[in-house]
């Protein structure tokens, strides 16, 4: 095995193992004992249930994508893009590995580099827009979080939110986003500011290519929102098998602020960041003392499980020497 891979998969054990024993530790009550003992285990099977649903809608998505750009995926395929996203997300900073591991493996599959970073872009754009678009229902219904606030600026806020694509794709089909770039990075290094002009050329692609197919970028869009819903789904799940009462349309709805977060989380996967998230956002939603132990039971299940998954189909495909590779492509794109 690769010292390299062996390093990294060590250092994230570490690192999970760790947070995950001191969220426990530092949250955990002996009260708790008695919602554990009553404890369904069928609801596993139903949350397992629901993340595979989950992936399954991510794949659907990653198949109309791809259609979008006239390439075919077969569902061996379709699998390989969505696992391998797991894995490496986890072992590289700011889950940077992630959007290069569906590069690879679309690549090994016969799609053109070009289309796949689109495509690879697209998919984040669009779970990143469809959570931004759910926040202002968020903030309505959860009076707990929207509550500090007014109507009026609940109001101003939503619209806001909305607004956020509408004006994103207007301002791609004119020259100012590149003429800001240019004074922003006026400063900066030529690789730096290479690599922003390449990064942004990208960007305003794949809006081009949503704006050209409107029908089937709406049912992209809505599989994205099934994919993450059932996905999140996996919480409201174990929270049946606790036989308390609790609101459903609540418990999603901090589930999409807190996903929504960890999109801009600088550490692998949101380690660490997602589960101080949860127990901050549950703690006055759960018993005392089963914040800690749900937020670890959500984060193996809804994400070191496809991890371990993602593993194996990516170290089946490239070897031990997976992070070579990672380092190729991304020589390649910049």
């Amino acid at each position: 095995m690769s010292k390299k891979l062996l390093r990294r998969l060590a250092i994230l054990f570490a690192f999970v193992l760790l947070i995950s024993v001191a969220v426990v530790y530092f949250t955990f009550d002996i009260r708790a004992l008695s919602y554990l003992s009553m404890f369904e285990s069928s609801c596993i099977l139903l949350a397992l249930g629901s993340l595979a649903i989950g992936l399954f809608f991510d794949g659907l998505r990653l198949i109309t994508l791809a259609d979008i750009t006239n390439e075919r995926l077969s569902l061996r395929q379709v699998g390989n893009v969505v696992l391998s996203n797991y894995f490496l997300a986890l072992v590289t900073p700011g889950a940077s590995g992630g959007a290069i591991a569906q590069i690879m493996f679309m690549r090994k599959a016969g799609v053109p580099v070009a289309k796949a970073i689109v495509v690879v872009l697209v998919r984040t754009i669009m779970s990143i827009f469809f959570l931004i678009f759910l926040v202002p229902v968020v903030l309505h219904v959860d009076s707990s979080i929207g509550g500090w606030m007014s109507p009026t600026v609940i109001t101003a806020v939503s619209c806001i939110f909305v607004m956020l694509p509408v004006v994103a794709y207007a301002l791609m089909r004119t020259r100012y986003p590149e003429k800001w770039l240019y004074i922003c990075t006026n400063k900066a290094s030529y690789t730096t500011r290479r690599n922003c002009f390449i990064w942004y050329h990208e960007f305003k692609n794949a809006f081009w290519i949503m704006g050209q197919h409107p029908l089937k970028m709406l049912r992209a869009f809505l599989e994205s929102g099934l994919s993450l819903l059932f996905i999140y789904g996996t919480v409201p799940a174990f929270f049946t098998g606790l036989n308390f009462d609790f609101d459903l349309a609540q418990v999603m709805g901090r589930m999409i602020l807190l996903n929504l977060v960890l999109y801009f989380s600088p550490t692998p996967g949101g380690s660490g960041i997602a589960e101080a998230g949860f127990v901050v956002l549950f703690s006055r939603i759960l018993p005392e003392g089963l914040e800690g132990i749900m937020a670890v039971l959500w984060r193996f299940t809804a994400e070191y499980l496809p991890f371990l998954l993602g593993a194996f189909v990516t170290l089946r495909a490239f070897g031990y020497d997976i992070f070579n590779h990672t380092l190729s492509k991304e020589s390649k794109q910049k």
